[in-house]
């Protein structure tokens, strides 16, 4: 068996995408011993990589069973990693976001959030996560392979691409027209000021004094949306 957790979520998305039988793999993820599992992801490059992978990889194995609906989806404790059931939300809004409330614009943390998840989660909230995360939705960002010692390349890739594709400029009337996930999750992203730094960081685009706007999400199923 497998002993690298990374390992194991890097070669479950690669079975997913590839349209094979992942139960093996999920039963290596189950008989995970928890501790150990905490003790391996010893820093946030481990947790974020394990935790993305998990993420997309799961999404696509539940909706591809037609058992859940839209919003059921998220809450459905379906996924056994080291013997504990986790839910899409525990995983996004617990772990990667370090137990913010789902529907708190990242101001208010979840303060019924289970001990096990505190012991999982992130020491600090990467904003870019958002666009490392794929619901299986139009306007989501696309799929991709997060490695440990990679991560923060990847992840700067996947910011600026998801950007670039999703933003319209309008310099004559100071506009921009972007995701609406930096409205969902706006202090995530550190509100308005922290938008706009993003945008000088990641585009090298200043936006100082540009309206934004926010475009309707797409929530039309696109499963399968890897990069190739």
């Amino acid at each position: 068996m497998t002993e690298n957790p990374n390992k194991i979520s890097e070669v479950l998305l690669l079975a997913v995408k590839m349209q094979q039988d992942t139960s093996d793999l999920q039963e290596q993820l189950e008989k995970l011993d928890l501790d150990t599992l905490i003790q391996l992801l010893n820093n946030d490059d481990q947790r974020k990589a394990f935790w993305i992978n998990n993420y997309n990889a799961f999404y696509q194995i539940l909706a591809s069973t037609k058992k859940f609906g839209k919003k059921e989806i998220y809450k459905v404790k379906r996924i056994n990693i080291g013997g504990e059931k986790f839910s899409l939300d525990d995983i996004e809004h617990g772990i990667l976001r370090k137990f913010r409330y789902k529907y708190s614009l990242g101001l208010f943390p979840n303060l019924w959030t289970r001990g096990v998840i505190k012991k999982l989660a992130v020491d600090h909230l990467d904003y870019r996560i958002h666009f490392a995360l794929n619901c299986g939705a139009k306007s989501c960002p696309p799929i991709a392979f997060y490695n440990s010692e990679k991560i923060n390349a990847q992840l700067n890739l996947a910011t600026q691409s998801f950007l670039e594709g999703e933003t319209k400029f309008d310099d004559k009337n100071k506009t921009i027209h972007t995701t609406a996930l930096f409205q969902w999750f706006k202090f995530d992203f550190g509100g308005e000021k922290g938008i706009r730094k993003i945008y000088q960081e990641q585009l090298n685009r200043d936006i100082t004094d540009y309206k934004i706007n926010y475009n309707p999400y797409s929530w039309e199923t696109e499963l399968g949306a890897f990069i190739e």
